[in-house]
């Protein structure tokens, strides 16, 4: 059992180095070798080592800036999240910094250093492949409480967090294509382990078993939320000998790349396959056939995100977090019809 008030001797001790290199590990990490790194940041998970004046002493030292964590800026999906936050703190005394970590992951005390350091007040975290070890390293200052998850979240942490209804989302889906008449839906599913792409899938398996449609694994088809993704996706359909009468796609982008290699093969849509897609991206009105698919009130996820976050920031003592689940809502377009 880790031991009440360990303090950063207790780290050192564990880690086997000087108590100055733990404190340059966990402020200021880009300086200590990896090895030296995680060797901090397993004993600091091992005492349960907590700096509880760590937050107290940046509140009293704002930098006046946040951090917006991007996994692709991209993807068009993000515009109007970002155009949603820009919106929450405006008027607040917080610039507003934007990283995209897919292009430049971060390493895994990167993001307490940024706030040790004195270069940010608070994060909102659109990317839920962010690592246990990024998040108990902020825990470990205790700058955790300076943290929002918007979108996406990491499953094990307790953190505010702004969603979607997703499940919802994949339901309505579902349902839209069976009262049209549809028996035979096949689901083309986001990057596996994603929460999303997971939370989708369940919503989609719940609403098939409910209404009674077959249970086929065949046509559940992994994906990744590219147009890549959806044009293999749509190769895999076209070989099948038992063809699908509709799909529902896991994102807009998957939706574009599926009907794209569809209507090369010969498929009509939806003549002869009804499309569903997830997000509702500017594009999706103006594709050919415009597309029906699940809206996500994305500006106001980004500006709740950012309200959650000032709301922390401007508090010395933070509410507990809370789970913001917003509604979706299914918007029908020329993409689904009637199986023929």
């Amino acid at each position: 059992m880790a031991p009440k008030n360990a303090t950063i001797q207790d780290v050192a001790t564990a880690a086997k180095v000087s108590t100055a290199t733990v404190s340059r590990a966990l402020s200021n990490p880009g300086v200590v070798s990896d090895a030296t790194r995680e060797a901090v940041l397993e004993a600091v998970r091992t005492t349960g080592y907590h700096v509880n004046h760590a937050a107290r002493n940046l509140r009293m030292r704002r930098a006046g800036a946040v951090l917006i964590l991007v996994p692709n800026l991209g993807k068009p999906f993000y515009s109007e999240i970002l155009q949603g936050i820009s919106k929450g703190f405006s008027g607040s005394d917080y610039a507003v910094l934007i990283a995209d970590t897919e292009s430049r992951p971060l390493h895994d005390a990167e993001l307490a250093g940024n706030f040790t350091s004195g270069r940010i007040d608070g994060v909102v975290c659109l990317d839920g492949g962010l690592s246990h070890a990024t998040l108990d390293a902020c825990a470990a200052l205790g700058v955790d409480q300076n943290i929002v998850f918007a979108c996406e979240w990491v499953d094990g942490y307790v953190f505010p967090s702004i969603q979607s209804d997703n499940a919802e989302g994949a339901r309505l889906a579902i349902r839209h294509l069976h009262d049209l008449g549809h028996r035979k839906i096949a689901h083309v599913t986001g990057p596996s382990g994603n929460v999303l792409t997971r939370a989708r899938r369940q919503g989609m398996l719940e609403e098939r078993t409910r209404l009674g449609l077959p249970a086929r694994e065949d046509w559940i088809i992994r994906g990744d939320f590219s147009l890549e993704s959806g044009h293999e996706a749509a190769r895999q359909i076209l070989a099948m000998e038992d063809r699908p009468t509709a799909v529902f796609c896991a994102a807009d982008m998957v939706a574009f790349g599926l009907i794209a290699c569809l209507r090369a093969g010969g498929l009509r849509v939806p003549e002869d396959i009804s499309v569903v897609g997830f997000d509702d991206i500017d594009m999706s009105a103006y594709y050919v056939p415009a597309l029906t698919t699940i809206r996500q009130d994305r500006v106001r996820l980004g500006r709740t995100a950012a309200t959650r976050l000032l709301e922390r920031l401007d508090n010395a003592t933070p509410a507990p977090p809370v789970e913001d689940l917003l509604p979706v809502e299914l918007v029908i377009r020329a993409s689904t019809a009637s199986p023929s």
